[in-house]
Protein backbone atom coordinates (compact mmCIF):
# COMPACT_ATOMS: atom_id res chain seq x y z
CA UNK A 1 0.00 0.00 0.00
CA UNK A 2 1.23 3.48 -0.91
CA UNK A 3 0.44 6.43 1.43
CA UNK A 4 -1.11 10.01 1.45
CA UNK A 5 -0.97 12.94 3.50
CA UNK A 6 -3.65 15.14 2.63
CA UNK A 7 -5.47 18.80 3.50
CA UNK A 8 -8.01 21.18 3.38
CA UNK A 9 -5.63 23.71 5.12
CA UNK A 10 -8.33 23.43 7.58
CA UNK A 11 -7.83 26.58 9.74
CA UNK A 12 -10.25 26.35 13.46
CA UNK A 13 -9.21 27.32 17.26
CA UNK A 14 -7.48 24.36 18.94
CA UNK A 15 -10.32 22.14 20.82
CA UNK A 16 -7.84 21.74 23.10
CA UNK A 17 -5.30 24.31 23.71
CA UNK A 18 -8.00 27.45 22.20
CA UNK A 19 -4.68 28.82 20.07
CA UNK A 20 -5.96 30.12 16.70
CA UNK A 21 -3.19 30.36 13.89
CA UNK A 22 -3.11 32.99 11.75
CA UNK A 23 -3.66 32.69 8.19
CA UNK A 24 0.35 32.76 7.54
CA UNK A 25 0.91 30.52 10.58
CA UNK A 26 -1.60 27.70 9.14
CA UNK A 27 0.07 28.12 5.62
CA UNK A 28 3.76 27.45 7.27
CA UNK A 29 2.43 24.57 8.84
CA UNK A 30 0.86 22.87 5.99
CA UNK A 31 4.65 23.28 4.44
CA UNK A 32 6.02 21.74 7.86
CA UNK A 33 3.49 18.92 7.14
CA UNK A 34 4.57 17.97 3.48
CA UNK A 35 8.30 17.95 4.52
CA UNK A 36 7.84 15.66 7.27
CA UNK A 37 5.64 13.35 5.52
CA UNK A 38 8.72 13.00 3.04
CA UNK A 39 11.06 12.84 5.56
CA UNK A 40 8.72 10.20 6.86
CA UNK A 41 8.76 8.13 3.62
CA UNK A 42 4.95 9.43 2.90
CA UNK A 43 4.30 8.36 -1.06
CA UNK A 44 2.53 11.64 -1.53
CA UNK A 45 1.13 15.03 -0.13
CA UNK A 46 -2.10 16.33 -1.17
CA UNK A 47 -3.84 19.51 -1.17
CA UNK A 48 -7.92 19.26 -1.23
CA UNK A 49 -10.30 22.95 -2.51
CA UNK A 50 -12.82 24.85 -0.70
CA UNK A 51 -13.46 28.07 -1.07
CA UNK A 52 -14.77 29.06 2.21
CA UNK A 53 -14.58 28.45 5.85
CA UNK A 54 -12.73 27.18 7.73
CA UNK A 55 -10.37 26.16 4.91
CA UNK A 56 -7.83 28.32 3.36
CA UNK A 57 -7.24 25.85 0.41
CA UNK A 58 -8.80 28.07 -2.67
CA UNK A 59 -5.56 28.05 -4.45
CA UNK A 60 -3.89 24.56 -5.01
CA UNK A 61 -1.77 25.10 -7.06
CA UNK A 62 -0.18 27.58 -5.67
CA UNK A 63 0.27 25.74 -2.17
CA UNK A 64 1.29 22.82 -4.18
CA UNK A 65 4.18 24.74 -5.52
CA UNK A 66 5.48 26.01 -2.88
CA UNK A 67 5.33 22.75 -1.34
CA UNK A 68 7.50 21.21 -4.08
CA UNK A 69 9.63 23.82 -3.68
CA UNK A 70 11.04 22.51 -0.26
CA UNK A 71 10.51 18.68 -1.70
CA UNK A 72 12.07 16.94 -3.77
CA UNK A 73 10.65 13.41 -3.71
CA UNK A 74 7.06 13.17 -2.65
CA UNK A 75 4.48 13.50 -5.20
CA UNK A 76 1.79 16.19 -5.34
CA UNK A 77 -1.80 15.33 -5.13
CA UNK A 78 -5.15 17.87 -5.70
CA UNK A 79 -7.05 16.13 -3.47
CA UNK A 80 -9.39 17.05 -5.30
CA UNK A 81 -9.29 19.96 -7.96
CA UNK A 82 -13.41 20.71 -8.21
CA UNK A 83 -13.40 20.93 -11.99
CA UNK A 84 -17.13 21.44 -12.12
CA UNK A 85 -16.68 24.91 -11.26
CA UNK A 86 -13.20 26.07 -12.91
CA UNK A 87 -12.15 27.28 -16.73
CA UNK A 88 -10.54 23.96 -17.85
CA UNK A 89 -8.07 26.66 -19.40
CA UNK A 90 -6.82 28.17 -16.45
CA UNK A 91 -6.72 24.76 -15.34
CA UNK A 92 -4.38 23.45 -18.01
CA UNK A 93 -1.80 26.40 -17.54
CA UNK A 94 -1.80 26.18 -13.71
CA UNK A 95 -1.38 22.61 -13.73
CA UNK A 96 1.27 22.17 -16.16
CA UNK A 97 3.34 25.09 -15.04
CA UNK A 98 2.88 23.09 -11.43
CA UNK A 99 4.19 20.22 -13.22
CA UNK A 100 7.24 22.21 -14.51
CA UNK A 101 8.21 23.40 -11.42
CA UNK A 102 7.56 19.76 -9.07
CA UNK A 103 10.16 17.73 -11.99
CA UNK A 104 6.80 15.88 -12.87
CA UNK A 105 5.63 15.15 -9.63
CA UNK A 106 2.32 16.24 -9.95
CA UNK A 107 -1.27 14.16 -10.31
CA UNK A 108 -4.66 15.77 -10.50
CA UNK A 109 -7.89 13.82 -8.53
CA UNK A 110 -10.91 15.72 -9.95
CA UNK A 111 -14.08 15.84 -9.08
CA UNK A 112 -17.23 18.23 -8.66
CA UNK A 113 -16.56 18.67 -4.92
CA UNK A 114 -19.05 18.45 -1.47
CA UNK A 115 -18.96 22.03 -0.79
CA UNK A 116 -22.39 23.66 -2.85
CA UNK A 117 -21.04 27.60 -1.80
CA UNK A 118 -18.49 27.19 -4.69
CA UNK A 119 -21.42 27.21 -7.26
CA UNK A 120 -22.44 30.88 -6.44
CA UNK A 121 -18.71 31.51 -6.88
CA UNK A 122 -18.51 30.21 -10.36
CA UNK A 123 -21.93 31.05 -11.82
CA UNK A 124 -22.89 27.22 -12.05
CA UNK A 125 -26.36 25.46 -10.39
CA UNK A 126 -25.84 22.67 -8.04
CA UNK A 127 -28.21 20.78 -10.82
CA UNK A 128 -25.50 21.61 -13.38
CA UNK A 129 -22.47 19.92 -11.32
CA UNK A 130 -22.31 16.71 -13.24
CA UNK A 131 -22.89 17.66 -16.53
CA UNK A 132 -19.99 20.89 -15.91
CA UNK A 133 -17.62 18.30 -15.18
CA UNK A 134 -17.76 16.51 -17.75
CA UNK A 135 -17.26 19.16 -20.75
CA UNK A 136 -15.06 20.70 -18.55
CA UNK A 137 -12.89 17.38 -18.17
CA UNK A 138 -13.26 16.31 -21.88
CA UNK A 139 -12.02 19.76 -22.62
CA UNK A 140 -8.75 20.04 -20.09
CA UNK A 141 -8.09 16.13 -21.71
CA UNK A 142 -8.03 18.02 -25.00
CA UNK A 143 -5.93 20.84 -24.10
CA UNK A 144 -3.04 18.67 -22.61
CA UNK A 145 -2.99 15.99 -25.28
CA UNK A 146 -3.64 18.43 -28.35
CA UNK A 147 -2.49 21.70 -29.87
CA UNK A 148 -4.50 24.38 -31.93
CA UNK A 149 -7.51 23.04 -30.14
CA UNK A 150 -10.70 24.13 -31.94
CA UNK A 151 -13.89 23.22 -29.36
CA UNK A 152 -17.36 24.76 -28.50
CA UNK A 153 -19.37 23.79 -25.61
CA UNK A 154 -21.74 25.01 -22.45
CA UNK A 155 -19.83 25.87 -19.85
CA UNK A 156 -17.14 28.65 -21.45
CA UNK A 157 -16.02 31.00 -24.11
CA UNK A 158 -15.61 28.60 -27.84
CA UNK A 159 -11.91 28.03 -28.49
CA UNK A 160 -10.48 28.50 -32.02
CA UNK A 161 -6.76 26.65 -32.60
CA UNK A 162 -5.42 27.45 -29.14
CA UNK A 163 -2.51 26.09 -27.94
CA UNK A 164 -1.97 26.03 -24.09
CA UNK A 165 1.15 27.28 -21.98
CA UNK A 166 3.42 25.48 -21.07
CA UNK A 167 3.08 22.40 -22.15
CA UNK A 168 2.84 19.54 -19.63
CA UNK A 169 6.48 18.19 -18.37
CA UNK A 170 5.05 14.68 -18.03
CA UNK A 171 4.31 12.74 -21.08
CA UNK A 172 0.96 12.26 -19.44
CA UNK A 173 -0.12 13.85 -16.42
CA UNK A 174 -2.05 11.04 -14.23
CA UNK A 175 -5.65 11.95 -13.30
CA UNK A 176 -7.88 10.27 -10.68
CA UNK A 177 -11.03 10.90 -10.30
CA UNK A 178 -12.46 11.58 -6.64
CA UNK A 179 -15.74 9.58 -5.84
CA UNK A 180 -17.86 10.22 -2.55
CA UNK A 181 -21.62 10.17 -3.58
CA UNK A 182 -22.59 9.21 -6.82
CA UNK A 183 -22.35 6.35 -9.22
CA UNK A 184 -21.82 9.52 -12.09
CA UNK A 185 -18.02 10.21 -10.75
CA UNK A 186 -17.41 6.48 -11.10
CA UNK A 187 -18.91 6.33 -14.51
CA UNK A 188 -16.95 9.13 -15.78
CA UNK A 189 -13.40 7.10 -14.49
CA UNK A 190 -14.83 4.02 -16.12
CA UNK A 191 -15.21 5.29 -19.50
CA UNK A 192 -11.48 6.79 -19.51
CA UNK A 193 -10.21 4.17 -18.37
CA UNK A 194 -8.40 6.00 -15.19
CA UNK A 195 -8.15 5.46 -11.64
CA UNK A 196 -10.68 6.50 -8.96
CA UNK A 197 -10.59 7.89 -5.22
CA UNK A 198 -12.80 6.93 -2.53
CA UNK A 199 -13.56 9.92 -0.58
CA UNK A 200 -14.19 7.01 2.39
CA UNK A 201 -14.63 9.38 4.70
CA UNK A 202 -18.26 10.59 5.68
CA UNK A 203 -20.47 7.52 5.28
CA UNK A 204 -20.36 3.79 6.07
CA UNK A 205 -18.25 1.21 4.03
CA UNK A 206 -21.35 -0.69 2.24
CA UNK A 207 -21.77 3.04 0.48
CA UNK A 208 -18.22 3.29 -0.78
CA UNK A 209 -17.69 -0.11 -1.26
CA UNK A 210 -20.84 -0.19 -3.85
CA UNK A 211 -19.79 2.89 -5.82
CA UNK A 212 -16.34 1.31 -6.42
CA UNK A 213 -17.87 -1.97 -6.99
CA UNK A 214 -19.84 -0.04 -10.40
CA UNK A 215 -16.71 1.30 -10.97
CA UNK A 216 -15.00 -1.89 -11.82
CA UNK A 217 -18.58 -3.01 -13.30
CA UNK A 218 -18.23 0.03 -15.94
CA UNK A 219 -14.43 -0.41 -16.62
CA UNK A 220 -15.63 -3.81 -18.39
CA UNK A 221 -18.59 -1.78 -19.80
CA UNK A 222 -15.99 0.19 -21.47
CA UNK A 223 -13.64 -2.70 -22.37
CA UNK A 224 -11.16 -1.78 -20.01
CA UNK A 225 -9.97 -4.95 -17.58
CA UNK A 226 -11.47 -4.52 -14.45
CA UNK A 227 -8.39 -6.50 -13.09
CA UNK A 228 -6.41 -3.24 -13.69
CA UNK A 229 -8.67 -1.07 -11.85
CA UNK A 230 -6.70 1.38 -9.81
CA UNK A 231 -8.10 2.60 -6.57
CA UNK A 232 -7.33 4.75 -3.73
CA UNK A 233 -9.55 5.94 -0.68
CA UNK A 234 -9.30 8.17 2.48
CA UNK A 235 -9.21 6.77 5.94
CA UNK A 236 -10.26 10.47 7.46
CA UNK A 237 -8.80 11.74 10.72
CA UNK A 238 -5.73 9.84 12.22
CA UNK A 239 -5.34 9.83 15.94
CA UNK A 240 -2.93 6.67 17.19
CA UNK A 241 -2.25 6.08 21.13
CA UNK A 242 -0.60 3.14 22.88
CA UNK A 243 -4.04 2.13 23.58
CA UNK A 244 -7.81 2.81 22.24
CA UNK A 245 -9.22 4.16 25.23
CA UNK A 246 -6.22 6.82 25.34
CA UNK A 247 -6.65 7.59 21.61
CA UNK A 248 -10.49 8.26 21.93
CA UNK A 249 -10.35 9.82 24.71
CA UNK A 250 -7.32 12.46 23.12
CA UNK A 251 -9.20 13.60 20.00
CA UNK A 252 -12.92 13.17 21.26
CA UNK A 253 -12.59 17.13 21.67
CA UNK A 254 -10.95 18.18 18.13
CA UNK A 255 -14.02 15.31 16.59
CA UNK A 256 -16.18 17.42 18.55
CA UNK A 257 -14.95 20.75 17.53
CA UNK A 258 -14.82 20.12 13.75
CA UNK A 259 -18.26 18.79 13.38
CA UNK A 260 -20.40 21.53 15.30
CA UNK A 261 -18.83 23.92 12.19
CA UNK A 262 -21.52 25.22 9.84
CA UNK A 263 -19.07 23.70 6.98
CA UNK A 264 -19.57 19.73 8.24
CA UNK A 265 -23.21 20.19 7.55
CA UNK A 266 -21.91 19.53 4.07
CA UNK A 267 -20.98 16.22 4.29
CA UNK A 268 -24.22 14.58 5.25
CA UNK A 269 -22.85 12.36 7.54
CA UNK A 270 -24.92 9.76 9.50
CA UNK A 271 -22.85 9.41 12.24
CA UNK A 272 -24.60 10.87 15.56
CA UNK A 273 -21.16 11.13 17.18
CA UNK A 274 -17.62 10.12 17.30
CA UNK A 275 -18.34 6.44 18.90
CA UNK A 276 -20.57 6.02 15.88
CA UNK A 277 -18.02 6.56 13.61
CA UNK A 278 -15.57 4.53 15.23
CA UNK A 279 -17.87 1.54 15.13
CA UNK A 280 -19.78 2.07 11.80
CA UNK A 281 -17.27 4.42 10.00
CA UNK A 282 -13.67 4.69 8.54
CA UNK A 283 -12.10 6.99 11.21
CA UNK A 284 -8.30 5.87 12.40
CA UNK A 285 -8.36 6.32 15.72
CA UNK A 286 -6.78 4.07 18.32
CA UNK A 287 -4.07 2.29 18.61
CA UNK A 288 -1.52 0.72 16.16
CA UNK A 289 -3.05 -3.03 15.94
CA UNK A 290 -6.58 -1.20 15.77
CA UNK A 291 -5.97 0.97 13.24
CA UNK A 292 -3.97 -1.75 10.97
CA UNK A 293 -7.08 -4.06 11.73
CA UNK A 294 -9.42 -1.44 10.29
CA UNK A 295 -7.45 -0.06 7.10
CA UNK A 296 -7.30 -4.59 6.40
CA UNK A 297 -10.74 -4.46 6.69
CA UNK A 298 -11.61 -1.62 4.49
CA UNK A 299 -8.95 -2.73 1.78
CA UNK A 300 -10.78 -6.16 1.63
CA UNK A 301 -14.06 -4.61 0.69
CA UNK A 302 -12.63 -2.06 -1.41
CA UNK A 303 -9.26 -3.41 -3.15
CA UNK A 304 -7.61 -0.24 -2.55
CA UNK A 305 -3.85 0.59 -3.23
CA UNK A 306 -3.42 3.75 -1.94
CA UNK A 307 -4.84 5.33 1.65
CA UNK A 308 -4.91 9.15 2.22
CA UNK A 309 -5.09 10.24 5.75
CA UNK A 310 -5.40 13.63 7.51
CA UNK A 311 -3.86 15.37 10.98
CA UNK A 312 -5.73 18.90 10.50
CA UNK A 313 -6.68 21.06 13.53
CA UNK A 314 -4.19 19.26 16.24
CA UNK A 315 -1.38 21.17 17.52
CA UNK A 316 1.59 20.88 15.18
CA UNK A 317 3.54 18.99 18.39
CA UNK A 318 0.67 16.70 17.86
CA UNK A 319 0.51 16.39 14.33
CA UNK A 320 4.20 15.46 14.66
CA UNK A 321 3.61 12.66 17.20
CA UNK A 322 0.51 11.14 14.82
CA UNK A 323 2.45 11.36 11.83
CA UNK A 324 5.89 9.70 13.12
CA UNK A 325 3.55 6.81 14.98
CA UNK A 326 1.68 6.73 11.54
CA UNK A 327 5.27 6.05 10.00
CA UNK A 328 7.09 3.44 12.41
CA UNK A 329 3.84 1.31 13.39
CA UNK A 330 1.59 1.02 10.82
CA UNK A 331 3.07 1.95 7.45
CA UNK A 332 5.63 -0.89 7.33
CA UNK A 333 2.95 -3.35 8.26
CA UNK A 334 0.82 -2.33 5.54
CA UNK A 335 3.33 -1.85 2.85
CA UNK A 336 4.25 -5.90 3.72
CA UNK A 337 0.49 -7.13 3.51
CA UNK A 338 -1.05 -4.79 1.16
CA UNK A 339 0.81 -5.04 -2.53
CA UNK A 340 0.55 -1.94 -4.79
CA UNK A 341 1.40 -0.83 -8.46
CA UNK A 342 0.62 2.53 -7.90
CA UNK A 343 3.53 4.61 -8.26
CA UNK A 344 6.32 1.89 -8.69
CA UNK A 345 8.39 3.74 -10.76
CA UNK A 346 9.64 7.67 -11.39
CA UNK A 347 7.08 9.54 -12.95
CA UNK A 348 6.99 10.03 -16.71
CA UNK A 349 8.75 13.45 -18.16
CA UNK A 350 9.37 15.03 -21.07
CA UNK A 351 13.06 15.94 -20.94
CA UNK A 352 14.51 18.18 -24.20
CA UNK A 353 12.81 15.04 -26.61
CA UNK A 354 13.62 11.97 -24.74
CA UNK A 355 10.54 10.23 -23.41
CA UNK A 356 10.52 8.14 -19.73
CA UNK A 357 7.65 5.97 -19.68
CA UNK A 358 4.94 5.24 -16.88
CA UNK A 359 4.39 7.06 -13.68
CA UNK A 360 2.53 3.61 -12.63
Amino acid sequence: MKFVLSSLVMNIPNAVTGETLTTQQKYQNILKQAVLAEELGFDAYGIGERHGAPFLSSSPPVVLTAIAAKTSRIRLLTTVTVLSVLDPVRVAEDYATLDHLSGGRLELIIGKGNDPRHYPLFGITEEEQWDSLAERYALLKQLWNEEEVTWEGRYRSPLHQVTTQPRPYQASIPVWHGSASSTLSTELAAKYGEPIFSSNTFHPQAKYKALIDHYRERLAHYGHDPKNAVVGAGGGSLYLADTSEEAVKRFRPYYDAFHSTASSKHNKTPFKDLDDNLANGPILVGSADFVIEKILNYHKAYGHQVLSIGVDGLTEAEQHEQLERFAKDVIPVLRREIPSTVWSTNPSVLQQGEVIVSSR
